[in-house]
This record gives structure tokens, C-alpha cells and sequence, in this order.
């Protein structure tokens, strides 16, 4: 083979290796500061809290309970700011630490409850379905760290 012809091929591969890199570096770079991308699927949430709440809160519950202590607890997230509307490529801009302390949503779920015409015949309920909601956000990539892991 020819010199000139090696040398050309020689710069050609590693001008093509270089914009490779460039453009896969500028891609990463972006991707890192986009926030992932979770979606919430309200049958698939349903079934997964519905399959995880214990034996004696399934008896009680029925499905359309579940769903509507679902749709309570998205509506207090909206109300608090934790369901932004533009988030698809969005740059990760969270500042301030948003802490969704167990308790208070219980007890807003429990005064909502009877507005939304859910009938909750035990308090430990929505606390069940609270925990199993809370562990779908957390399996779909929706939440941060608990607020107990972040202290440690």
C-alpha cells in the first residue's frame, strides 16, 4: 500500500474517532442533565399498590376505593408541587428538598376520603396504600431518597 494512501486512511479513522467521541461526549453530557423520564400508568399503579397492601386491607377496600385514595394522593402531590407539568426533557433543577412526610398525607387522605366518597373502615388502610403507592414512585424512578437515608 501506497504512504500517502496509509497516511489517508490513517487520518480518516481517526477524524472519524473523533467526532464518534465528540458527538457521543455532548450527547451523554446532555442526557445527565435531563431528568429521567418515570411514567405513571394508573391501572399499573392500581395493581401494583392493590397487590401489595396486606390480606385484611384488601378485604376492605374495594377497587374503586383504592383508586380514589390513588387519585387523592396524586392531587396532594399536585397541590405541593411534586407533579410538575413540563417534565419531559427538562434540566434537573430541583433546589429546595421536598420532604412527603407519611403522616400528614395519611391525614389529608383520611379528610379527603369522605369528599371523594371513599369509606375507609380502618385508619390503617390508607396507611397501607400510602406505603404501596409510595413504593410504585419509587419503582417507576418517580422519588428521591427517603428523607431517613438522606440524614445518615
Amino acid at each position: 500500500m501506497d504512504p500517502v494512501t496509509l497516511a489517508f486512511v490513517a487520518a480518516s479513522a481517526a477524524a472519524t474517532f473523533a467526532i464518534a467521541a465528540f458527538a457521543v461526549g455532548r450527547e451523554a453530557r446532555r442526557l445527565d442533565a435531563v431528568a429521567p423520564r418515570a411514567v405513571y400508568d394508573p391501572d399499573e399503579a392500581a395493581s401494583f399498590v392493590a397487590d401489595r397492601l396486606p390480606p385484611s386491607t384488601q378485604a376492605r377496600l374495594t377497587p374503586a376505593e383504592l383508586d380514589g385514595l390513588l387519585r387523592l394522593h396524586l392531587r396532594w402531590m399536585h397541590d405541593h408541587g411534586l407533579q410538575p407539568r413540563d417534565v419531559i426533557d427538562r434540566r434537573q433543577d430541583i433546589v429546595d428538598r421536598v420532604v412527603a412526610a407519611e403522616e400528614v398525607l395519611v391525614a389529608h387522605l383520611l379528610g379527603g376520603a369522605t369528599a371523594a366518597g371513599v369509606e375507609v373502615l380502618d385508619d390503617v388502610d390508607v396507611l397501607h396504600a400510602v406505603r404501596a403507592h409510595l413504593a410504585y414512585f419509587e419503582a417507576i424512578g418517580a422519588v428521591g431518597p427517603s428523607a431517613s437515608d438522606m440524614a445518615s
